[in-house]
């Protein structure tokens, strides 16, 4: 690769970064998400024995995400776009990278500001604005559902962020635990000779060995690095 080249740079996104938003999460592992059960409100069997109970549950998170603001940290990654060919795969549900300024956004877990067919996955339907009713119903005439993934589902953007994931120079991951599946297995697809940084409160506990570890949440490790970066790249280029 040549000095003047824009370097590949792949971004994984998970739940800490949205929390420094105020978004809450069901990150600390007790189960629930918002006093409610998981398998209540994020799986096609809660779905199927109480849809109202759901899309009242999705209606309040898709208030919480209108409310809340991008942090340092997402701004931050949007201004790599200036010196590097930048892909975020995230698995947070929310648009805080696209309201930064990030372009290419891959969402793992869906996006929560749209709703779906309940019968066929290709017809979406953005919400700039309310929510999904009961009686709400696709151009096929099937209930509405929001456009997330749910716990037992298939992950329909996991083909696609592998293939960017391989074609990494370099690989950032933001804000997650790695112990969500499949998204923890991105990591390992990409090329042997890509570095790989996390950064994350419980960095050093979380990483493999060969991942480089910053502990520091999101807004305070993700800018100083990515400033680093760019004064690096600048320098690079003739």
């Amino acid at each position: 690769m040549t000095t003047n080249a824009r370097q590949r740079l792949v971004v994984l996104t998970g739940a800490g970064i949205s929390a420094e938003s105020g978004l809450k999460t069901f990150r600390d592992g007790d189960g629930l998400w918002e006093n409610h059960a998981i398998q209540d409100v994020a799986t096609p069997e809660g779905w199927q024995r109480d849809p109202a109970l759901v899309l009242r549950f999705y209606d309040e998170r898709r208030a919480q995400v209108r409310r809340a603001k991008p942090n340092p940290a997402h701004c931050a990654l949007a201004e790599l776009e200036a010196d590097f060919d930048v892909s975020i795969i995230t698995q947070n549900i929310d648009d805080l990278h696209e309201r930064a300024g990030s372009k290419r956004v891959v969402h793992l877990h869906g996006e929560v500001l749209r709703a779906r067919s309940s019968a066929d996955p290709r017809l979406v339907y953005p919400l700039p604005r309310g929510g999904i009713k009961l009686g709400d119903l696709c151009d096929k005439g099937s209930q509405l559902r929001p456009d997330v993934v749910w716990f037992g589902e298939a992950v329909p953007a996991y083909g696609d962020a592998c293939d960017i994931v391989t074609q990494a120079d370099l690989l950032l991951v933001v804000g997650t635990s790695l112990a969500v599946m499949p998204a923890a297995m991105l990591l390992h697809e990409a090329p042997n000779d890509c570095p790989c940084i996390l950064v994350d409160p419980n960095a050093s506990t979380l990483s493999p060995n060969w991942v480089r570890a910053i502990d520091a949440p999101a807004s305070q490790g993700v800018p100083p690095l990515v400033e680093h970066w760019r004064r690096q790249r600048r320098l690079e280029i003739p």
